[in-house]
């Protein structure tokens, strides 16, 4: 299984579907990692505040798999903005995790009531400098924010991920990033259990090519050259979720599914979430 790709902006390629881990433990997250890496995954999205970096590297050593062949991100919330904070936040996630680096490190939150992720963004700077990051992005961001940081950057973020998926699909952030070379990735990819995937206009193109609802919309993000970060821990499903790459849908079926935007472009908080 070779996943698809895509170009940041630095240079680096990121993997199109990613595996996310919030909401498992240490002791859960570390066996869901080597049946996704046996699988075919090579992109594990965490964060410092999921608390299970420990048990996400040792599910990486655990499969074998050798350090370069899998895309490692991780998350810094508000405990590590401004101050150069961000420099202690990453030396715990690598110490956490046992990594050297982390391929990709991103501002869990803009919290712009702080005032301060452009002081962070700077640290992300100094971090990619001294080599324990290779790309540094953002999540949850909305353009307001990111204009103020790009204008203050040196490294232009090179992903912005967001809850995005066929029900609230933010074209107009989307737009954005892609204006401003910047990878969108969805958290929440397939609607986090609320009925998403029960819509009959995805079961009907499901049927038509034999795939589950769940595949139908993972393909709809690779359509779109946006990367998606679907969460689960069975088995089956987690193959399914990578069993995509042999179908391409027409420009009618991605129009019918981002036609199942409801019109809200409002995230559950996040901090109730744990995204």
């Amino acid at each position: 299984m070779i996943i698809p790709t895509l170009h940041l902006s630095d240079g680096h390629i990121i993997p199109q579907v990613g595996l996310g881990t919030a909401s498992l433990n240490d002791d859960q997250i570390a066996p869901v990692i080597v049946t996704a890496i046996e699988a075919g995954y090579r992109h594990i999205d965490t964060a410092y505040r999921y608390g299970n970096q420990r048990g996400v590297g040792k599910g990486i050593r655990d499969s074998g798999i050798p350090r370069k062949e899998v895309f490692v991100t991780t998350k810094l919330d508000g405990k590590f903005q401004g101050n150069d904070r961000a420099i202690a936040g990453l030396n715990e996630c690598l110490s956490q995790l046992g990594l050297d680096y982390v391929d990709l490190l991103l501002i869990h939150w803009p919290l712009p009531q702080r005032d301060e992720y452009v002081s962070t963004w700077k640290t992300f700077e100094k971090l990619v400098e001294i080599g324990k990051v290779r790309s540094i992005g953002v999540s949850n961001f909305k353009p307001a924010h990111l204009d103020r940081l790009l204008a203050e950057a040196t490294i232009r973020p090179a992903v912005n991920q967001i809850q995005l998926n066929p029900r609230i699909t933010r074209p107009d952030q989307h737009a954005y990033n892609r204006d401003h070379d910047i990878v969108t990735t969805a958290w929440g990819p397939l609607g986090q259990g609320k009925g998403l995937l029960e819509e009959p206009a995805l079961k009907t193109i499901a049927a038509t090519y034999d795939k589950t609802p769940a595949q139908v919309v993972l393909r709809w993000f690779i359509e779109l050259e946006m990367v998606a970060i679907p969460r689960s821990s069975n088995p089956e499903r987690l193959r399914q979720n990578i069993d995509i790459f042999d179908i391409t849908l027409t420009d009618e079926e991605i129009a019918a599914i981002s036609a199942l935007d409801t019109g809200e472009e409002k995230r559950v908080d996040a901090d109730t979430t744990g995204h």
